[in-house]
C-alpha cells in the first residue's frame, strides 16, 4: 500500500529529485512536493505548482511511477477511457459525481497557491485558466479524459475515475 505524504520540495534529497527527474525524462518544472511514495520510498506521484514560468499549469498532480503509468497506458489504448466515459454519459448521478470531484480539486489546487501567485493570476487575467478547470485541466466536467492524471489524483484524494479503475482493475483480475 502507498503512504500519503505532502512533503515540500525542500525536504527532497538529491537521489529523490534525480529519480523524479528520470521518470519525467527531464528536469521537473514547478515541482512542489511528493504527493504519493510508495512501499519502498520511491516517488510515485508529485506536486506540481499552478502557475510555472508565469503561465497557468492546471495539472497538480503528475503520476511518476513507471509501473503504474504502464498499465495505464495499455489501458488506455484498450479503450478504458471509452468504456469509462460510457458509464457516465449513462449515469446522471456519475455525471454529479466527477462534477464535485474537478470542484473539489479545483479548490484543493486553489489552496496551494500562494499570495505572489495568486496576485500574478489576477493581474494577468488568467484566474480562470485555474479556476474554470479540473483534474488534468479539463474544461467539461462531465468528460473523462488522460487516465493518468485522473488516477494521479485519486491517489492523492480518491475520486470517481480513480475508483471506477479500481472496480475495473478488480473485475479483470477476480
Amino acid at each position: 500500500m502507498c503512504a500519503r505524504s505532502a512533503n515540500s520540495v525542500d525536504g527532497l534529497d538529491d537521489r529523490t529529485r534525480a529519480l523524479i527527474a528520470e521518470r519525467l525524462g527531464r528536469e521537473p518544472r514547478g515541482l512542489r512536493a511528493v504527493a504519493v511514495w510508495d512501499d519502498r520510498g520511491e516517488p510515485m506521484v508529485i506536486r506540481v505548482a499552478s502557475l510555472v514560468e508565469g503561465k497557468p499549469f492546471p495539472t497538480l498532480y503528475w503520476l511518476i511511477d513507471p509501473a503504474l503509468s504502464l498499465r495505464l497506458d495499455r489501458e488506455e489504448a484498450g479503450g478504458l477511457i471509452a468504456k469509462i466515459q460510457d458509464e457516465v454519459d449513462g449515469s446522471e448521478q456519475l455525471q454529479e459525481f466527477l462534477a464535485v470531484d474537478h470542484r473539489k480539486h479545483i479548490a484543493l489546487r486553489e489552496s496551494f497557491l500562494n499570495s505572489e501567485e495568486r496576485a500574478s493570476l489576477h493581474a494577468h487575467g488568467l484566474w480562470g485558466a485555474l479556476s474554470s478547470r479540473g483534474i488534468g485541466g479539463i474544461g467539461n466536467f462531465d468528460r473523462v479524459r488522460c487516465l493518468h492524471t485522473w488516477y494521479a489524483s485519486h491517489l492523492v484524494v480518491p475520486n470517481t475515475v480513480g475508483r471506477l479503475v479500481d472496480e475495473y482493475w478488480s473485475a479483470a483480475t477476480g
